[in-house]
């Protein structure tokens, strides 16, 4: 995938985000885990975007690894949002699946610029 192929995704990826939260209902738990996830779910595309512009290989993998972290996190907001209900299953489903197959990319693409590291 081009860098920005993918950078498009995880901009594609904080819009469902968006959407995600702004279903959400407007309770204590709904507010909570939406301002979280809002944090969490659109902050890997700036941060990849950092990564793209890294000074070194150590701070690509270092911005790299924050994006990671920060779509673990989303995904678990998901999963919460999911077992409780709180929107609707079709959208919790897909958010799911594609921040399941960017942490993919981010993993692989750490070890891949690990490598280098060796």
């Amino acid at each position: 995938m081009k860098p920005q192929e993918l950078e498009d995704r995880l901009i594609d990826f904080a819009v469902m985000v968006i959407g995600v939260v702004e279903a959400l209902p407007s309770s204590k738990a709904g507010n909570h885990i939406g301002g979280q996830m809002i944090r969490s779910g659109t902050s890997p595309a700036p941060n990849y975007g950092e990564a793209r512009s890294a000074e070194s290989r150590k701070d690509f993998i270092h911005k790299m690894k924050i994006s990671l972290k920060e779509l673990r996190e989303t995904v678990i907001w998901l999963k919460i949002i999911s077992r409780k209900g709180l929107a609707d299953e079709l959208v919790t489903s897909g958010a799911i699946k594609e921040c399941g197959e960017l942490i993919a990319i981010f993993i692989s693409s750490t070890k891949t610029a690990r490598i280098g590291d060796l």
